[in-house]
């Protein structure tokens, strides 16, 4: 890639998975798109992880969670407790779960009540964990476009912060235009995580679950190794 700041813009997720942080650690800016609508049934406030050598769902209570309303505008429920029980009957007996816990009650169990603030603050603490230092930012400190949607708020949001490269996820393609992005002059790129697997209990490896199995049964040196496992297309 040519020199110049590369940023990724994403909605915030509850303990997203490893490719997603495999992106905030690819960047020099994270944008973290708080200002949109949240989706029903979506992942911002819900991810799987392994119980019982099943994938199993966990959600984070919220008050006010509607898709007319922004992320911005949700409160996170009390249920913070009650999914650290289920997370520590779930790993307790995973290798690294005495170093892994504590980032857990970190992220989770906060005096943060607003959804967008309370996700953003779990990231930063995740990232740290994981040697990530890419800031951090909100999109709704960023001035774009009246009425500025998809790609064309992407743009704006690029030329705002004056990013000359763009990194969406693989499973994004569909959303942008590689060369719209060139017109404006910016690069565009798609992240494909490749991470290896890695053991887990007895069962056959489960991928896709949250950061926090792989932090569980990977060594750091394992997690280090694992960040760097994607390409760039």
């Amino acid at each position: 890639m040519t020199p110049g700041k590369t940023i990724a813009v994403m909605q915030p997720y509850l303990l997203p998975y490893l490719p997603y942080f495999q992106l905030i650690g690819a960047v020099d800016e994270f944008v973290i798109l708080d200002d949109v609508n949240f989706i029903n049934r979506g992942w911002i406030n819900r991810n799987n992880i392994l119980l019982g050598n099943r994938s199993h769902r966990i959600t984070l209570q919220l008050h006010g969670a509607s898709q007319n309303r922004l992320i911005n505008e949700i409160q996170v429920g009390d249920n913070a407790g009650k999914l650290l029980g289920t997370l520590r009957h779930a790993y307790t007996r995973a290798p690294n779960f005495e170093s892994a816990y504590p980032v857990l009650e970190s992220t989770l169990v906060q005096d943060e009540k607003n959804l967008a603030r309370y996700l953003a603050t779990a990231l930063k603490i995740t990232c740290r964990s994981l040697g990530i230092d890419t800031p951090l930012v909100f999109s709704s400190d960023i001035e774009v476009s009246a009425g500025a949607s998809g790609q064309r708020r992407i743009l704006d949001i690029c030329r705002r912060q004056g990013a000359q490269r763009y990194i969406n996820p693989a499973g994004g393609r569909e959303l942008y235009d590689r060369a719209e992005f060139s017109a404006a002059g910016i690069e565009l790129f798609f992240l494909q995580g490749e991470p290896e697997p890695y053991p887990q209990y007895t069962g056959p490896f489960l991928p896709g679950l949250s950061v926090i199995d792989a932090m569980m049964f990977c060594t750091p040196a394992g997690m280090v190794q694992r960040l760097t496992q994607f390409r760039l297309e």
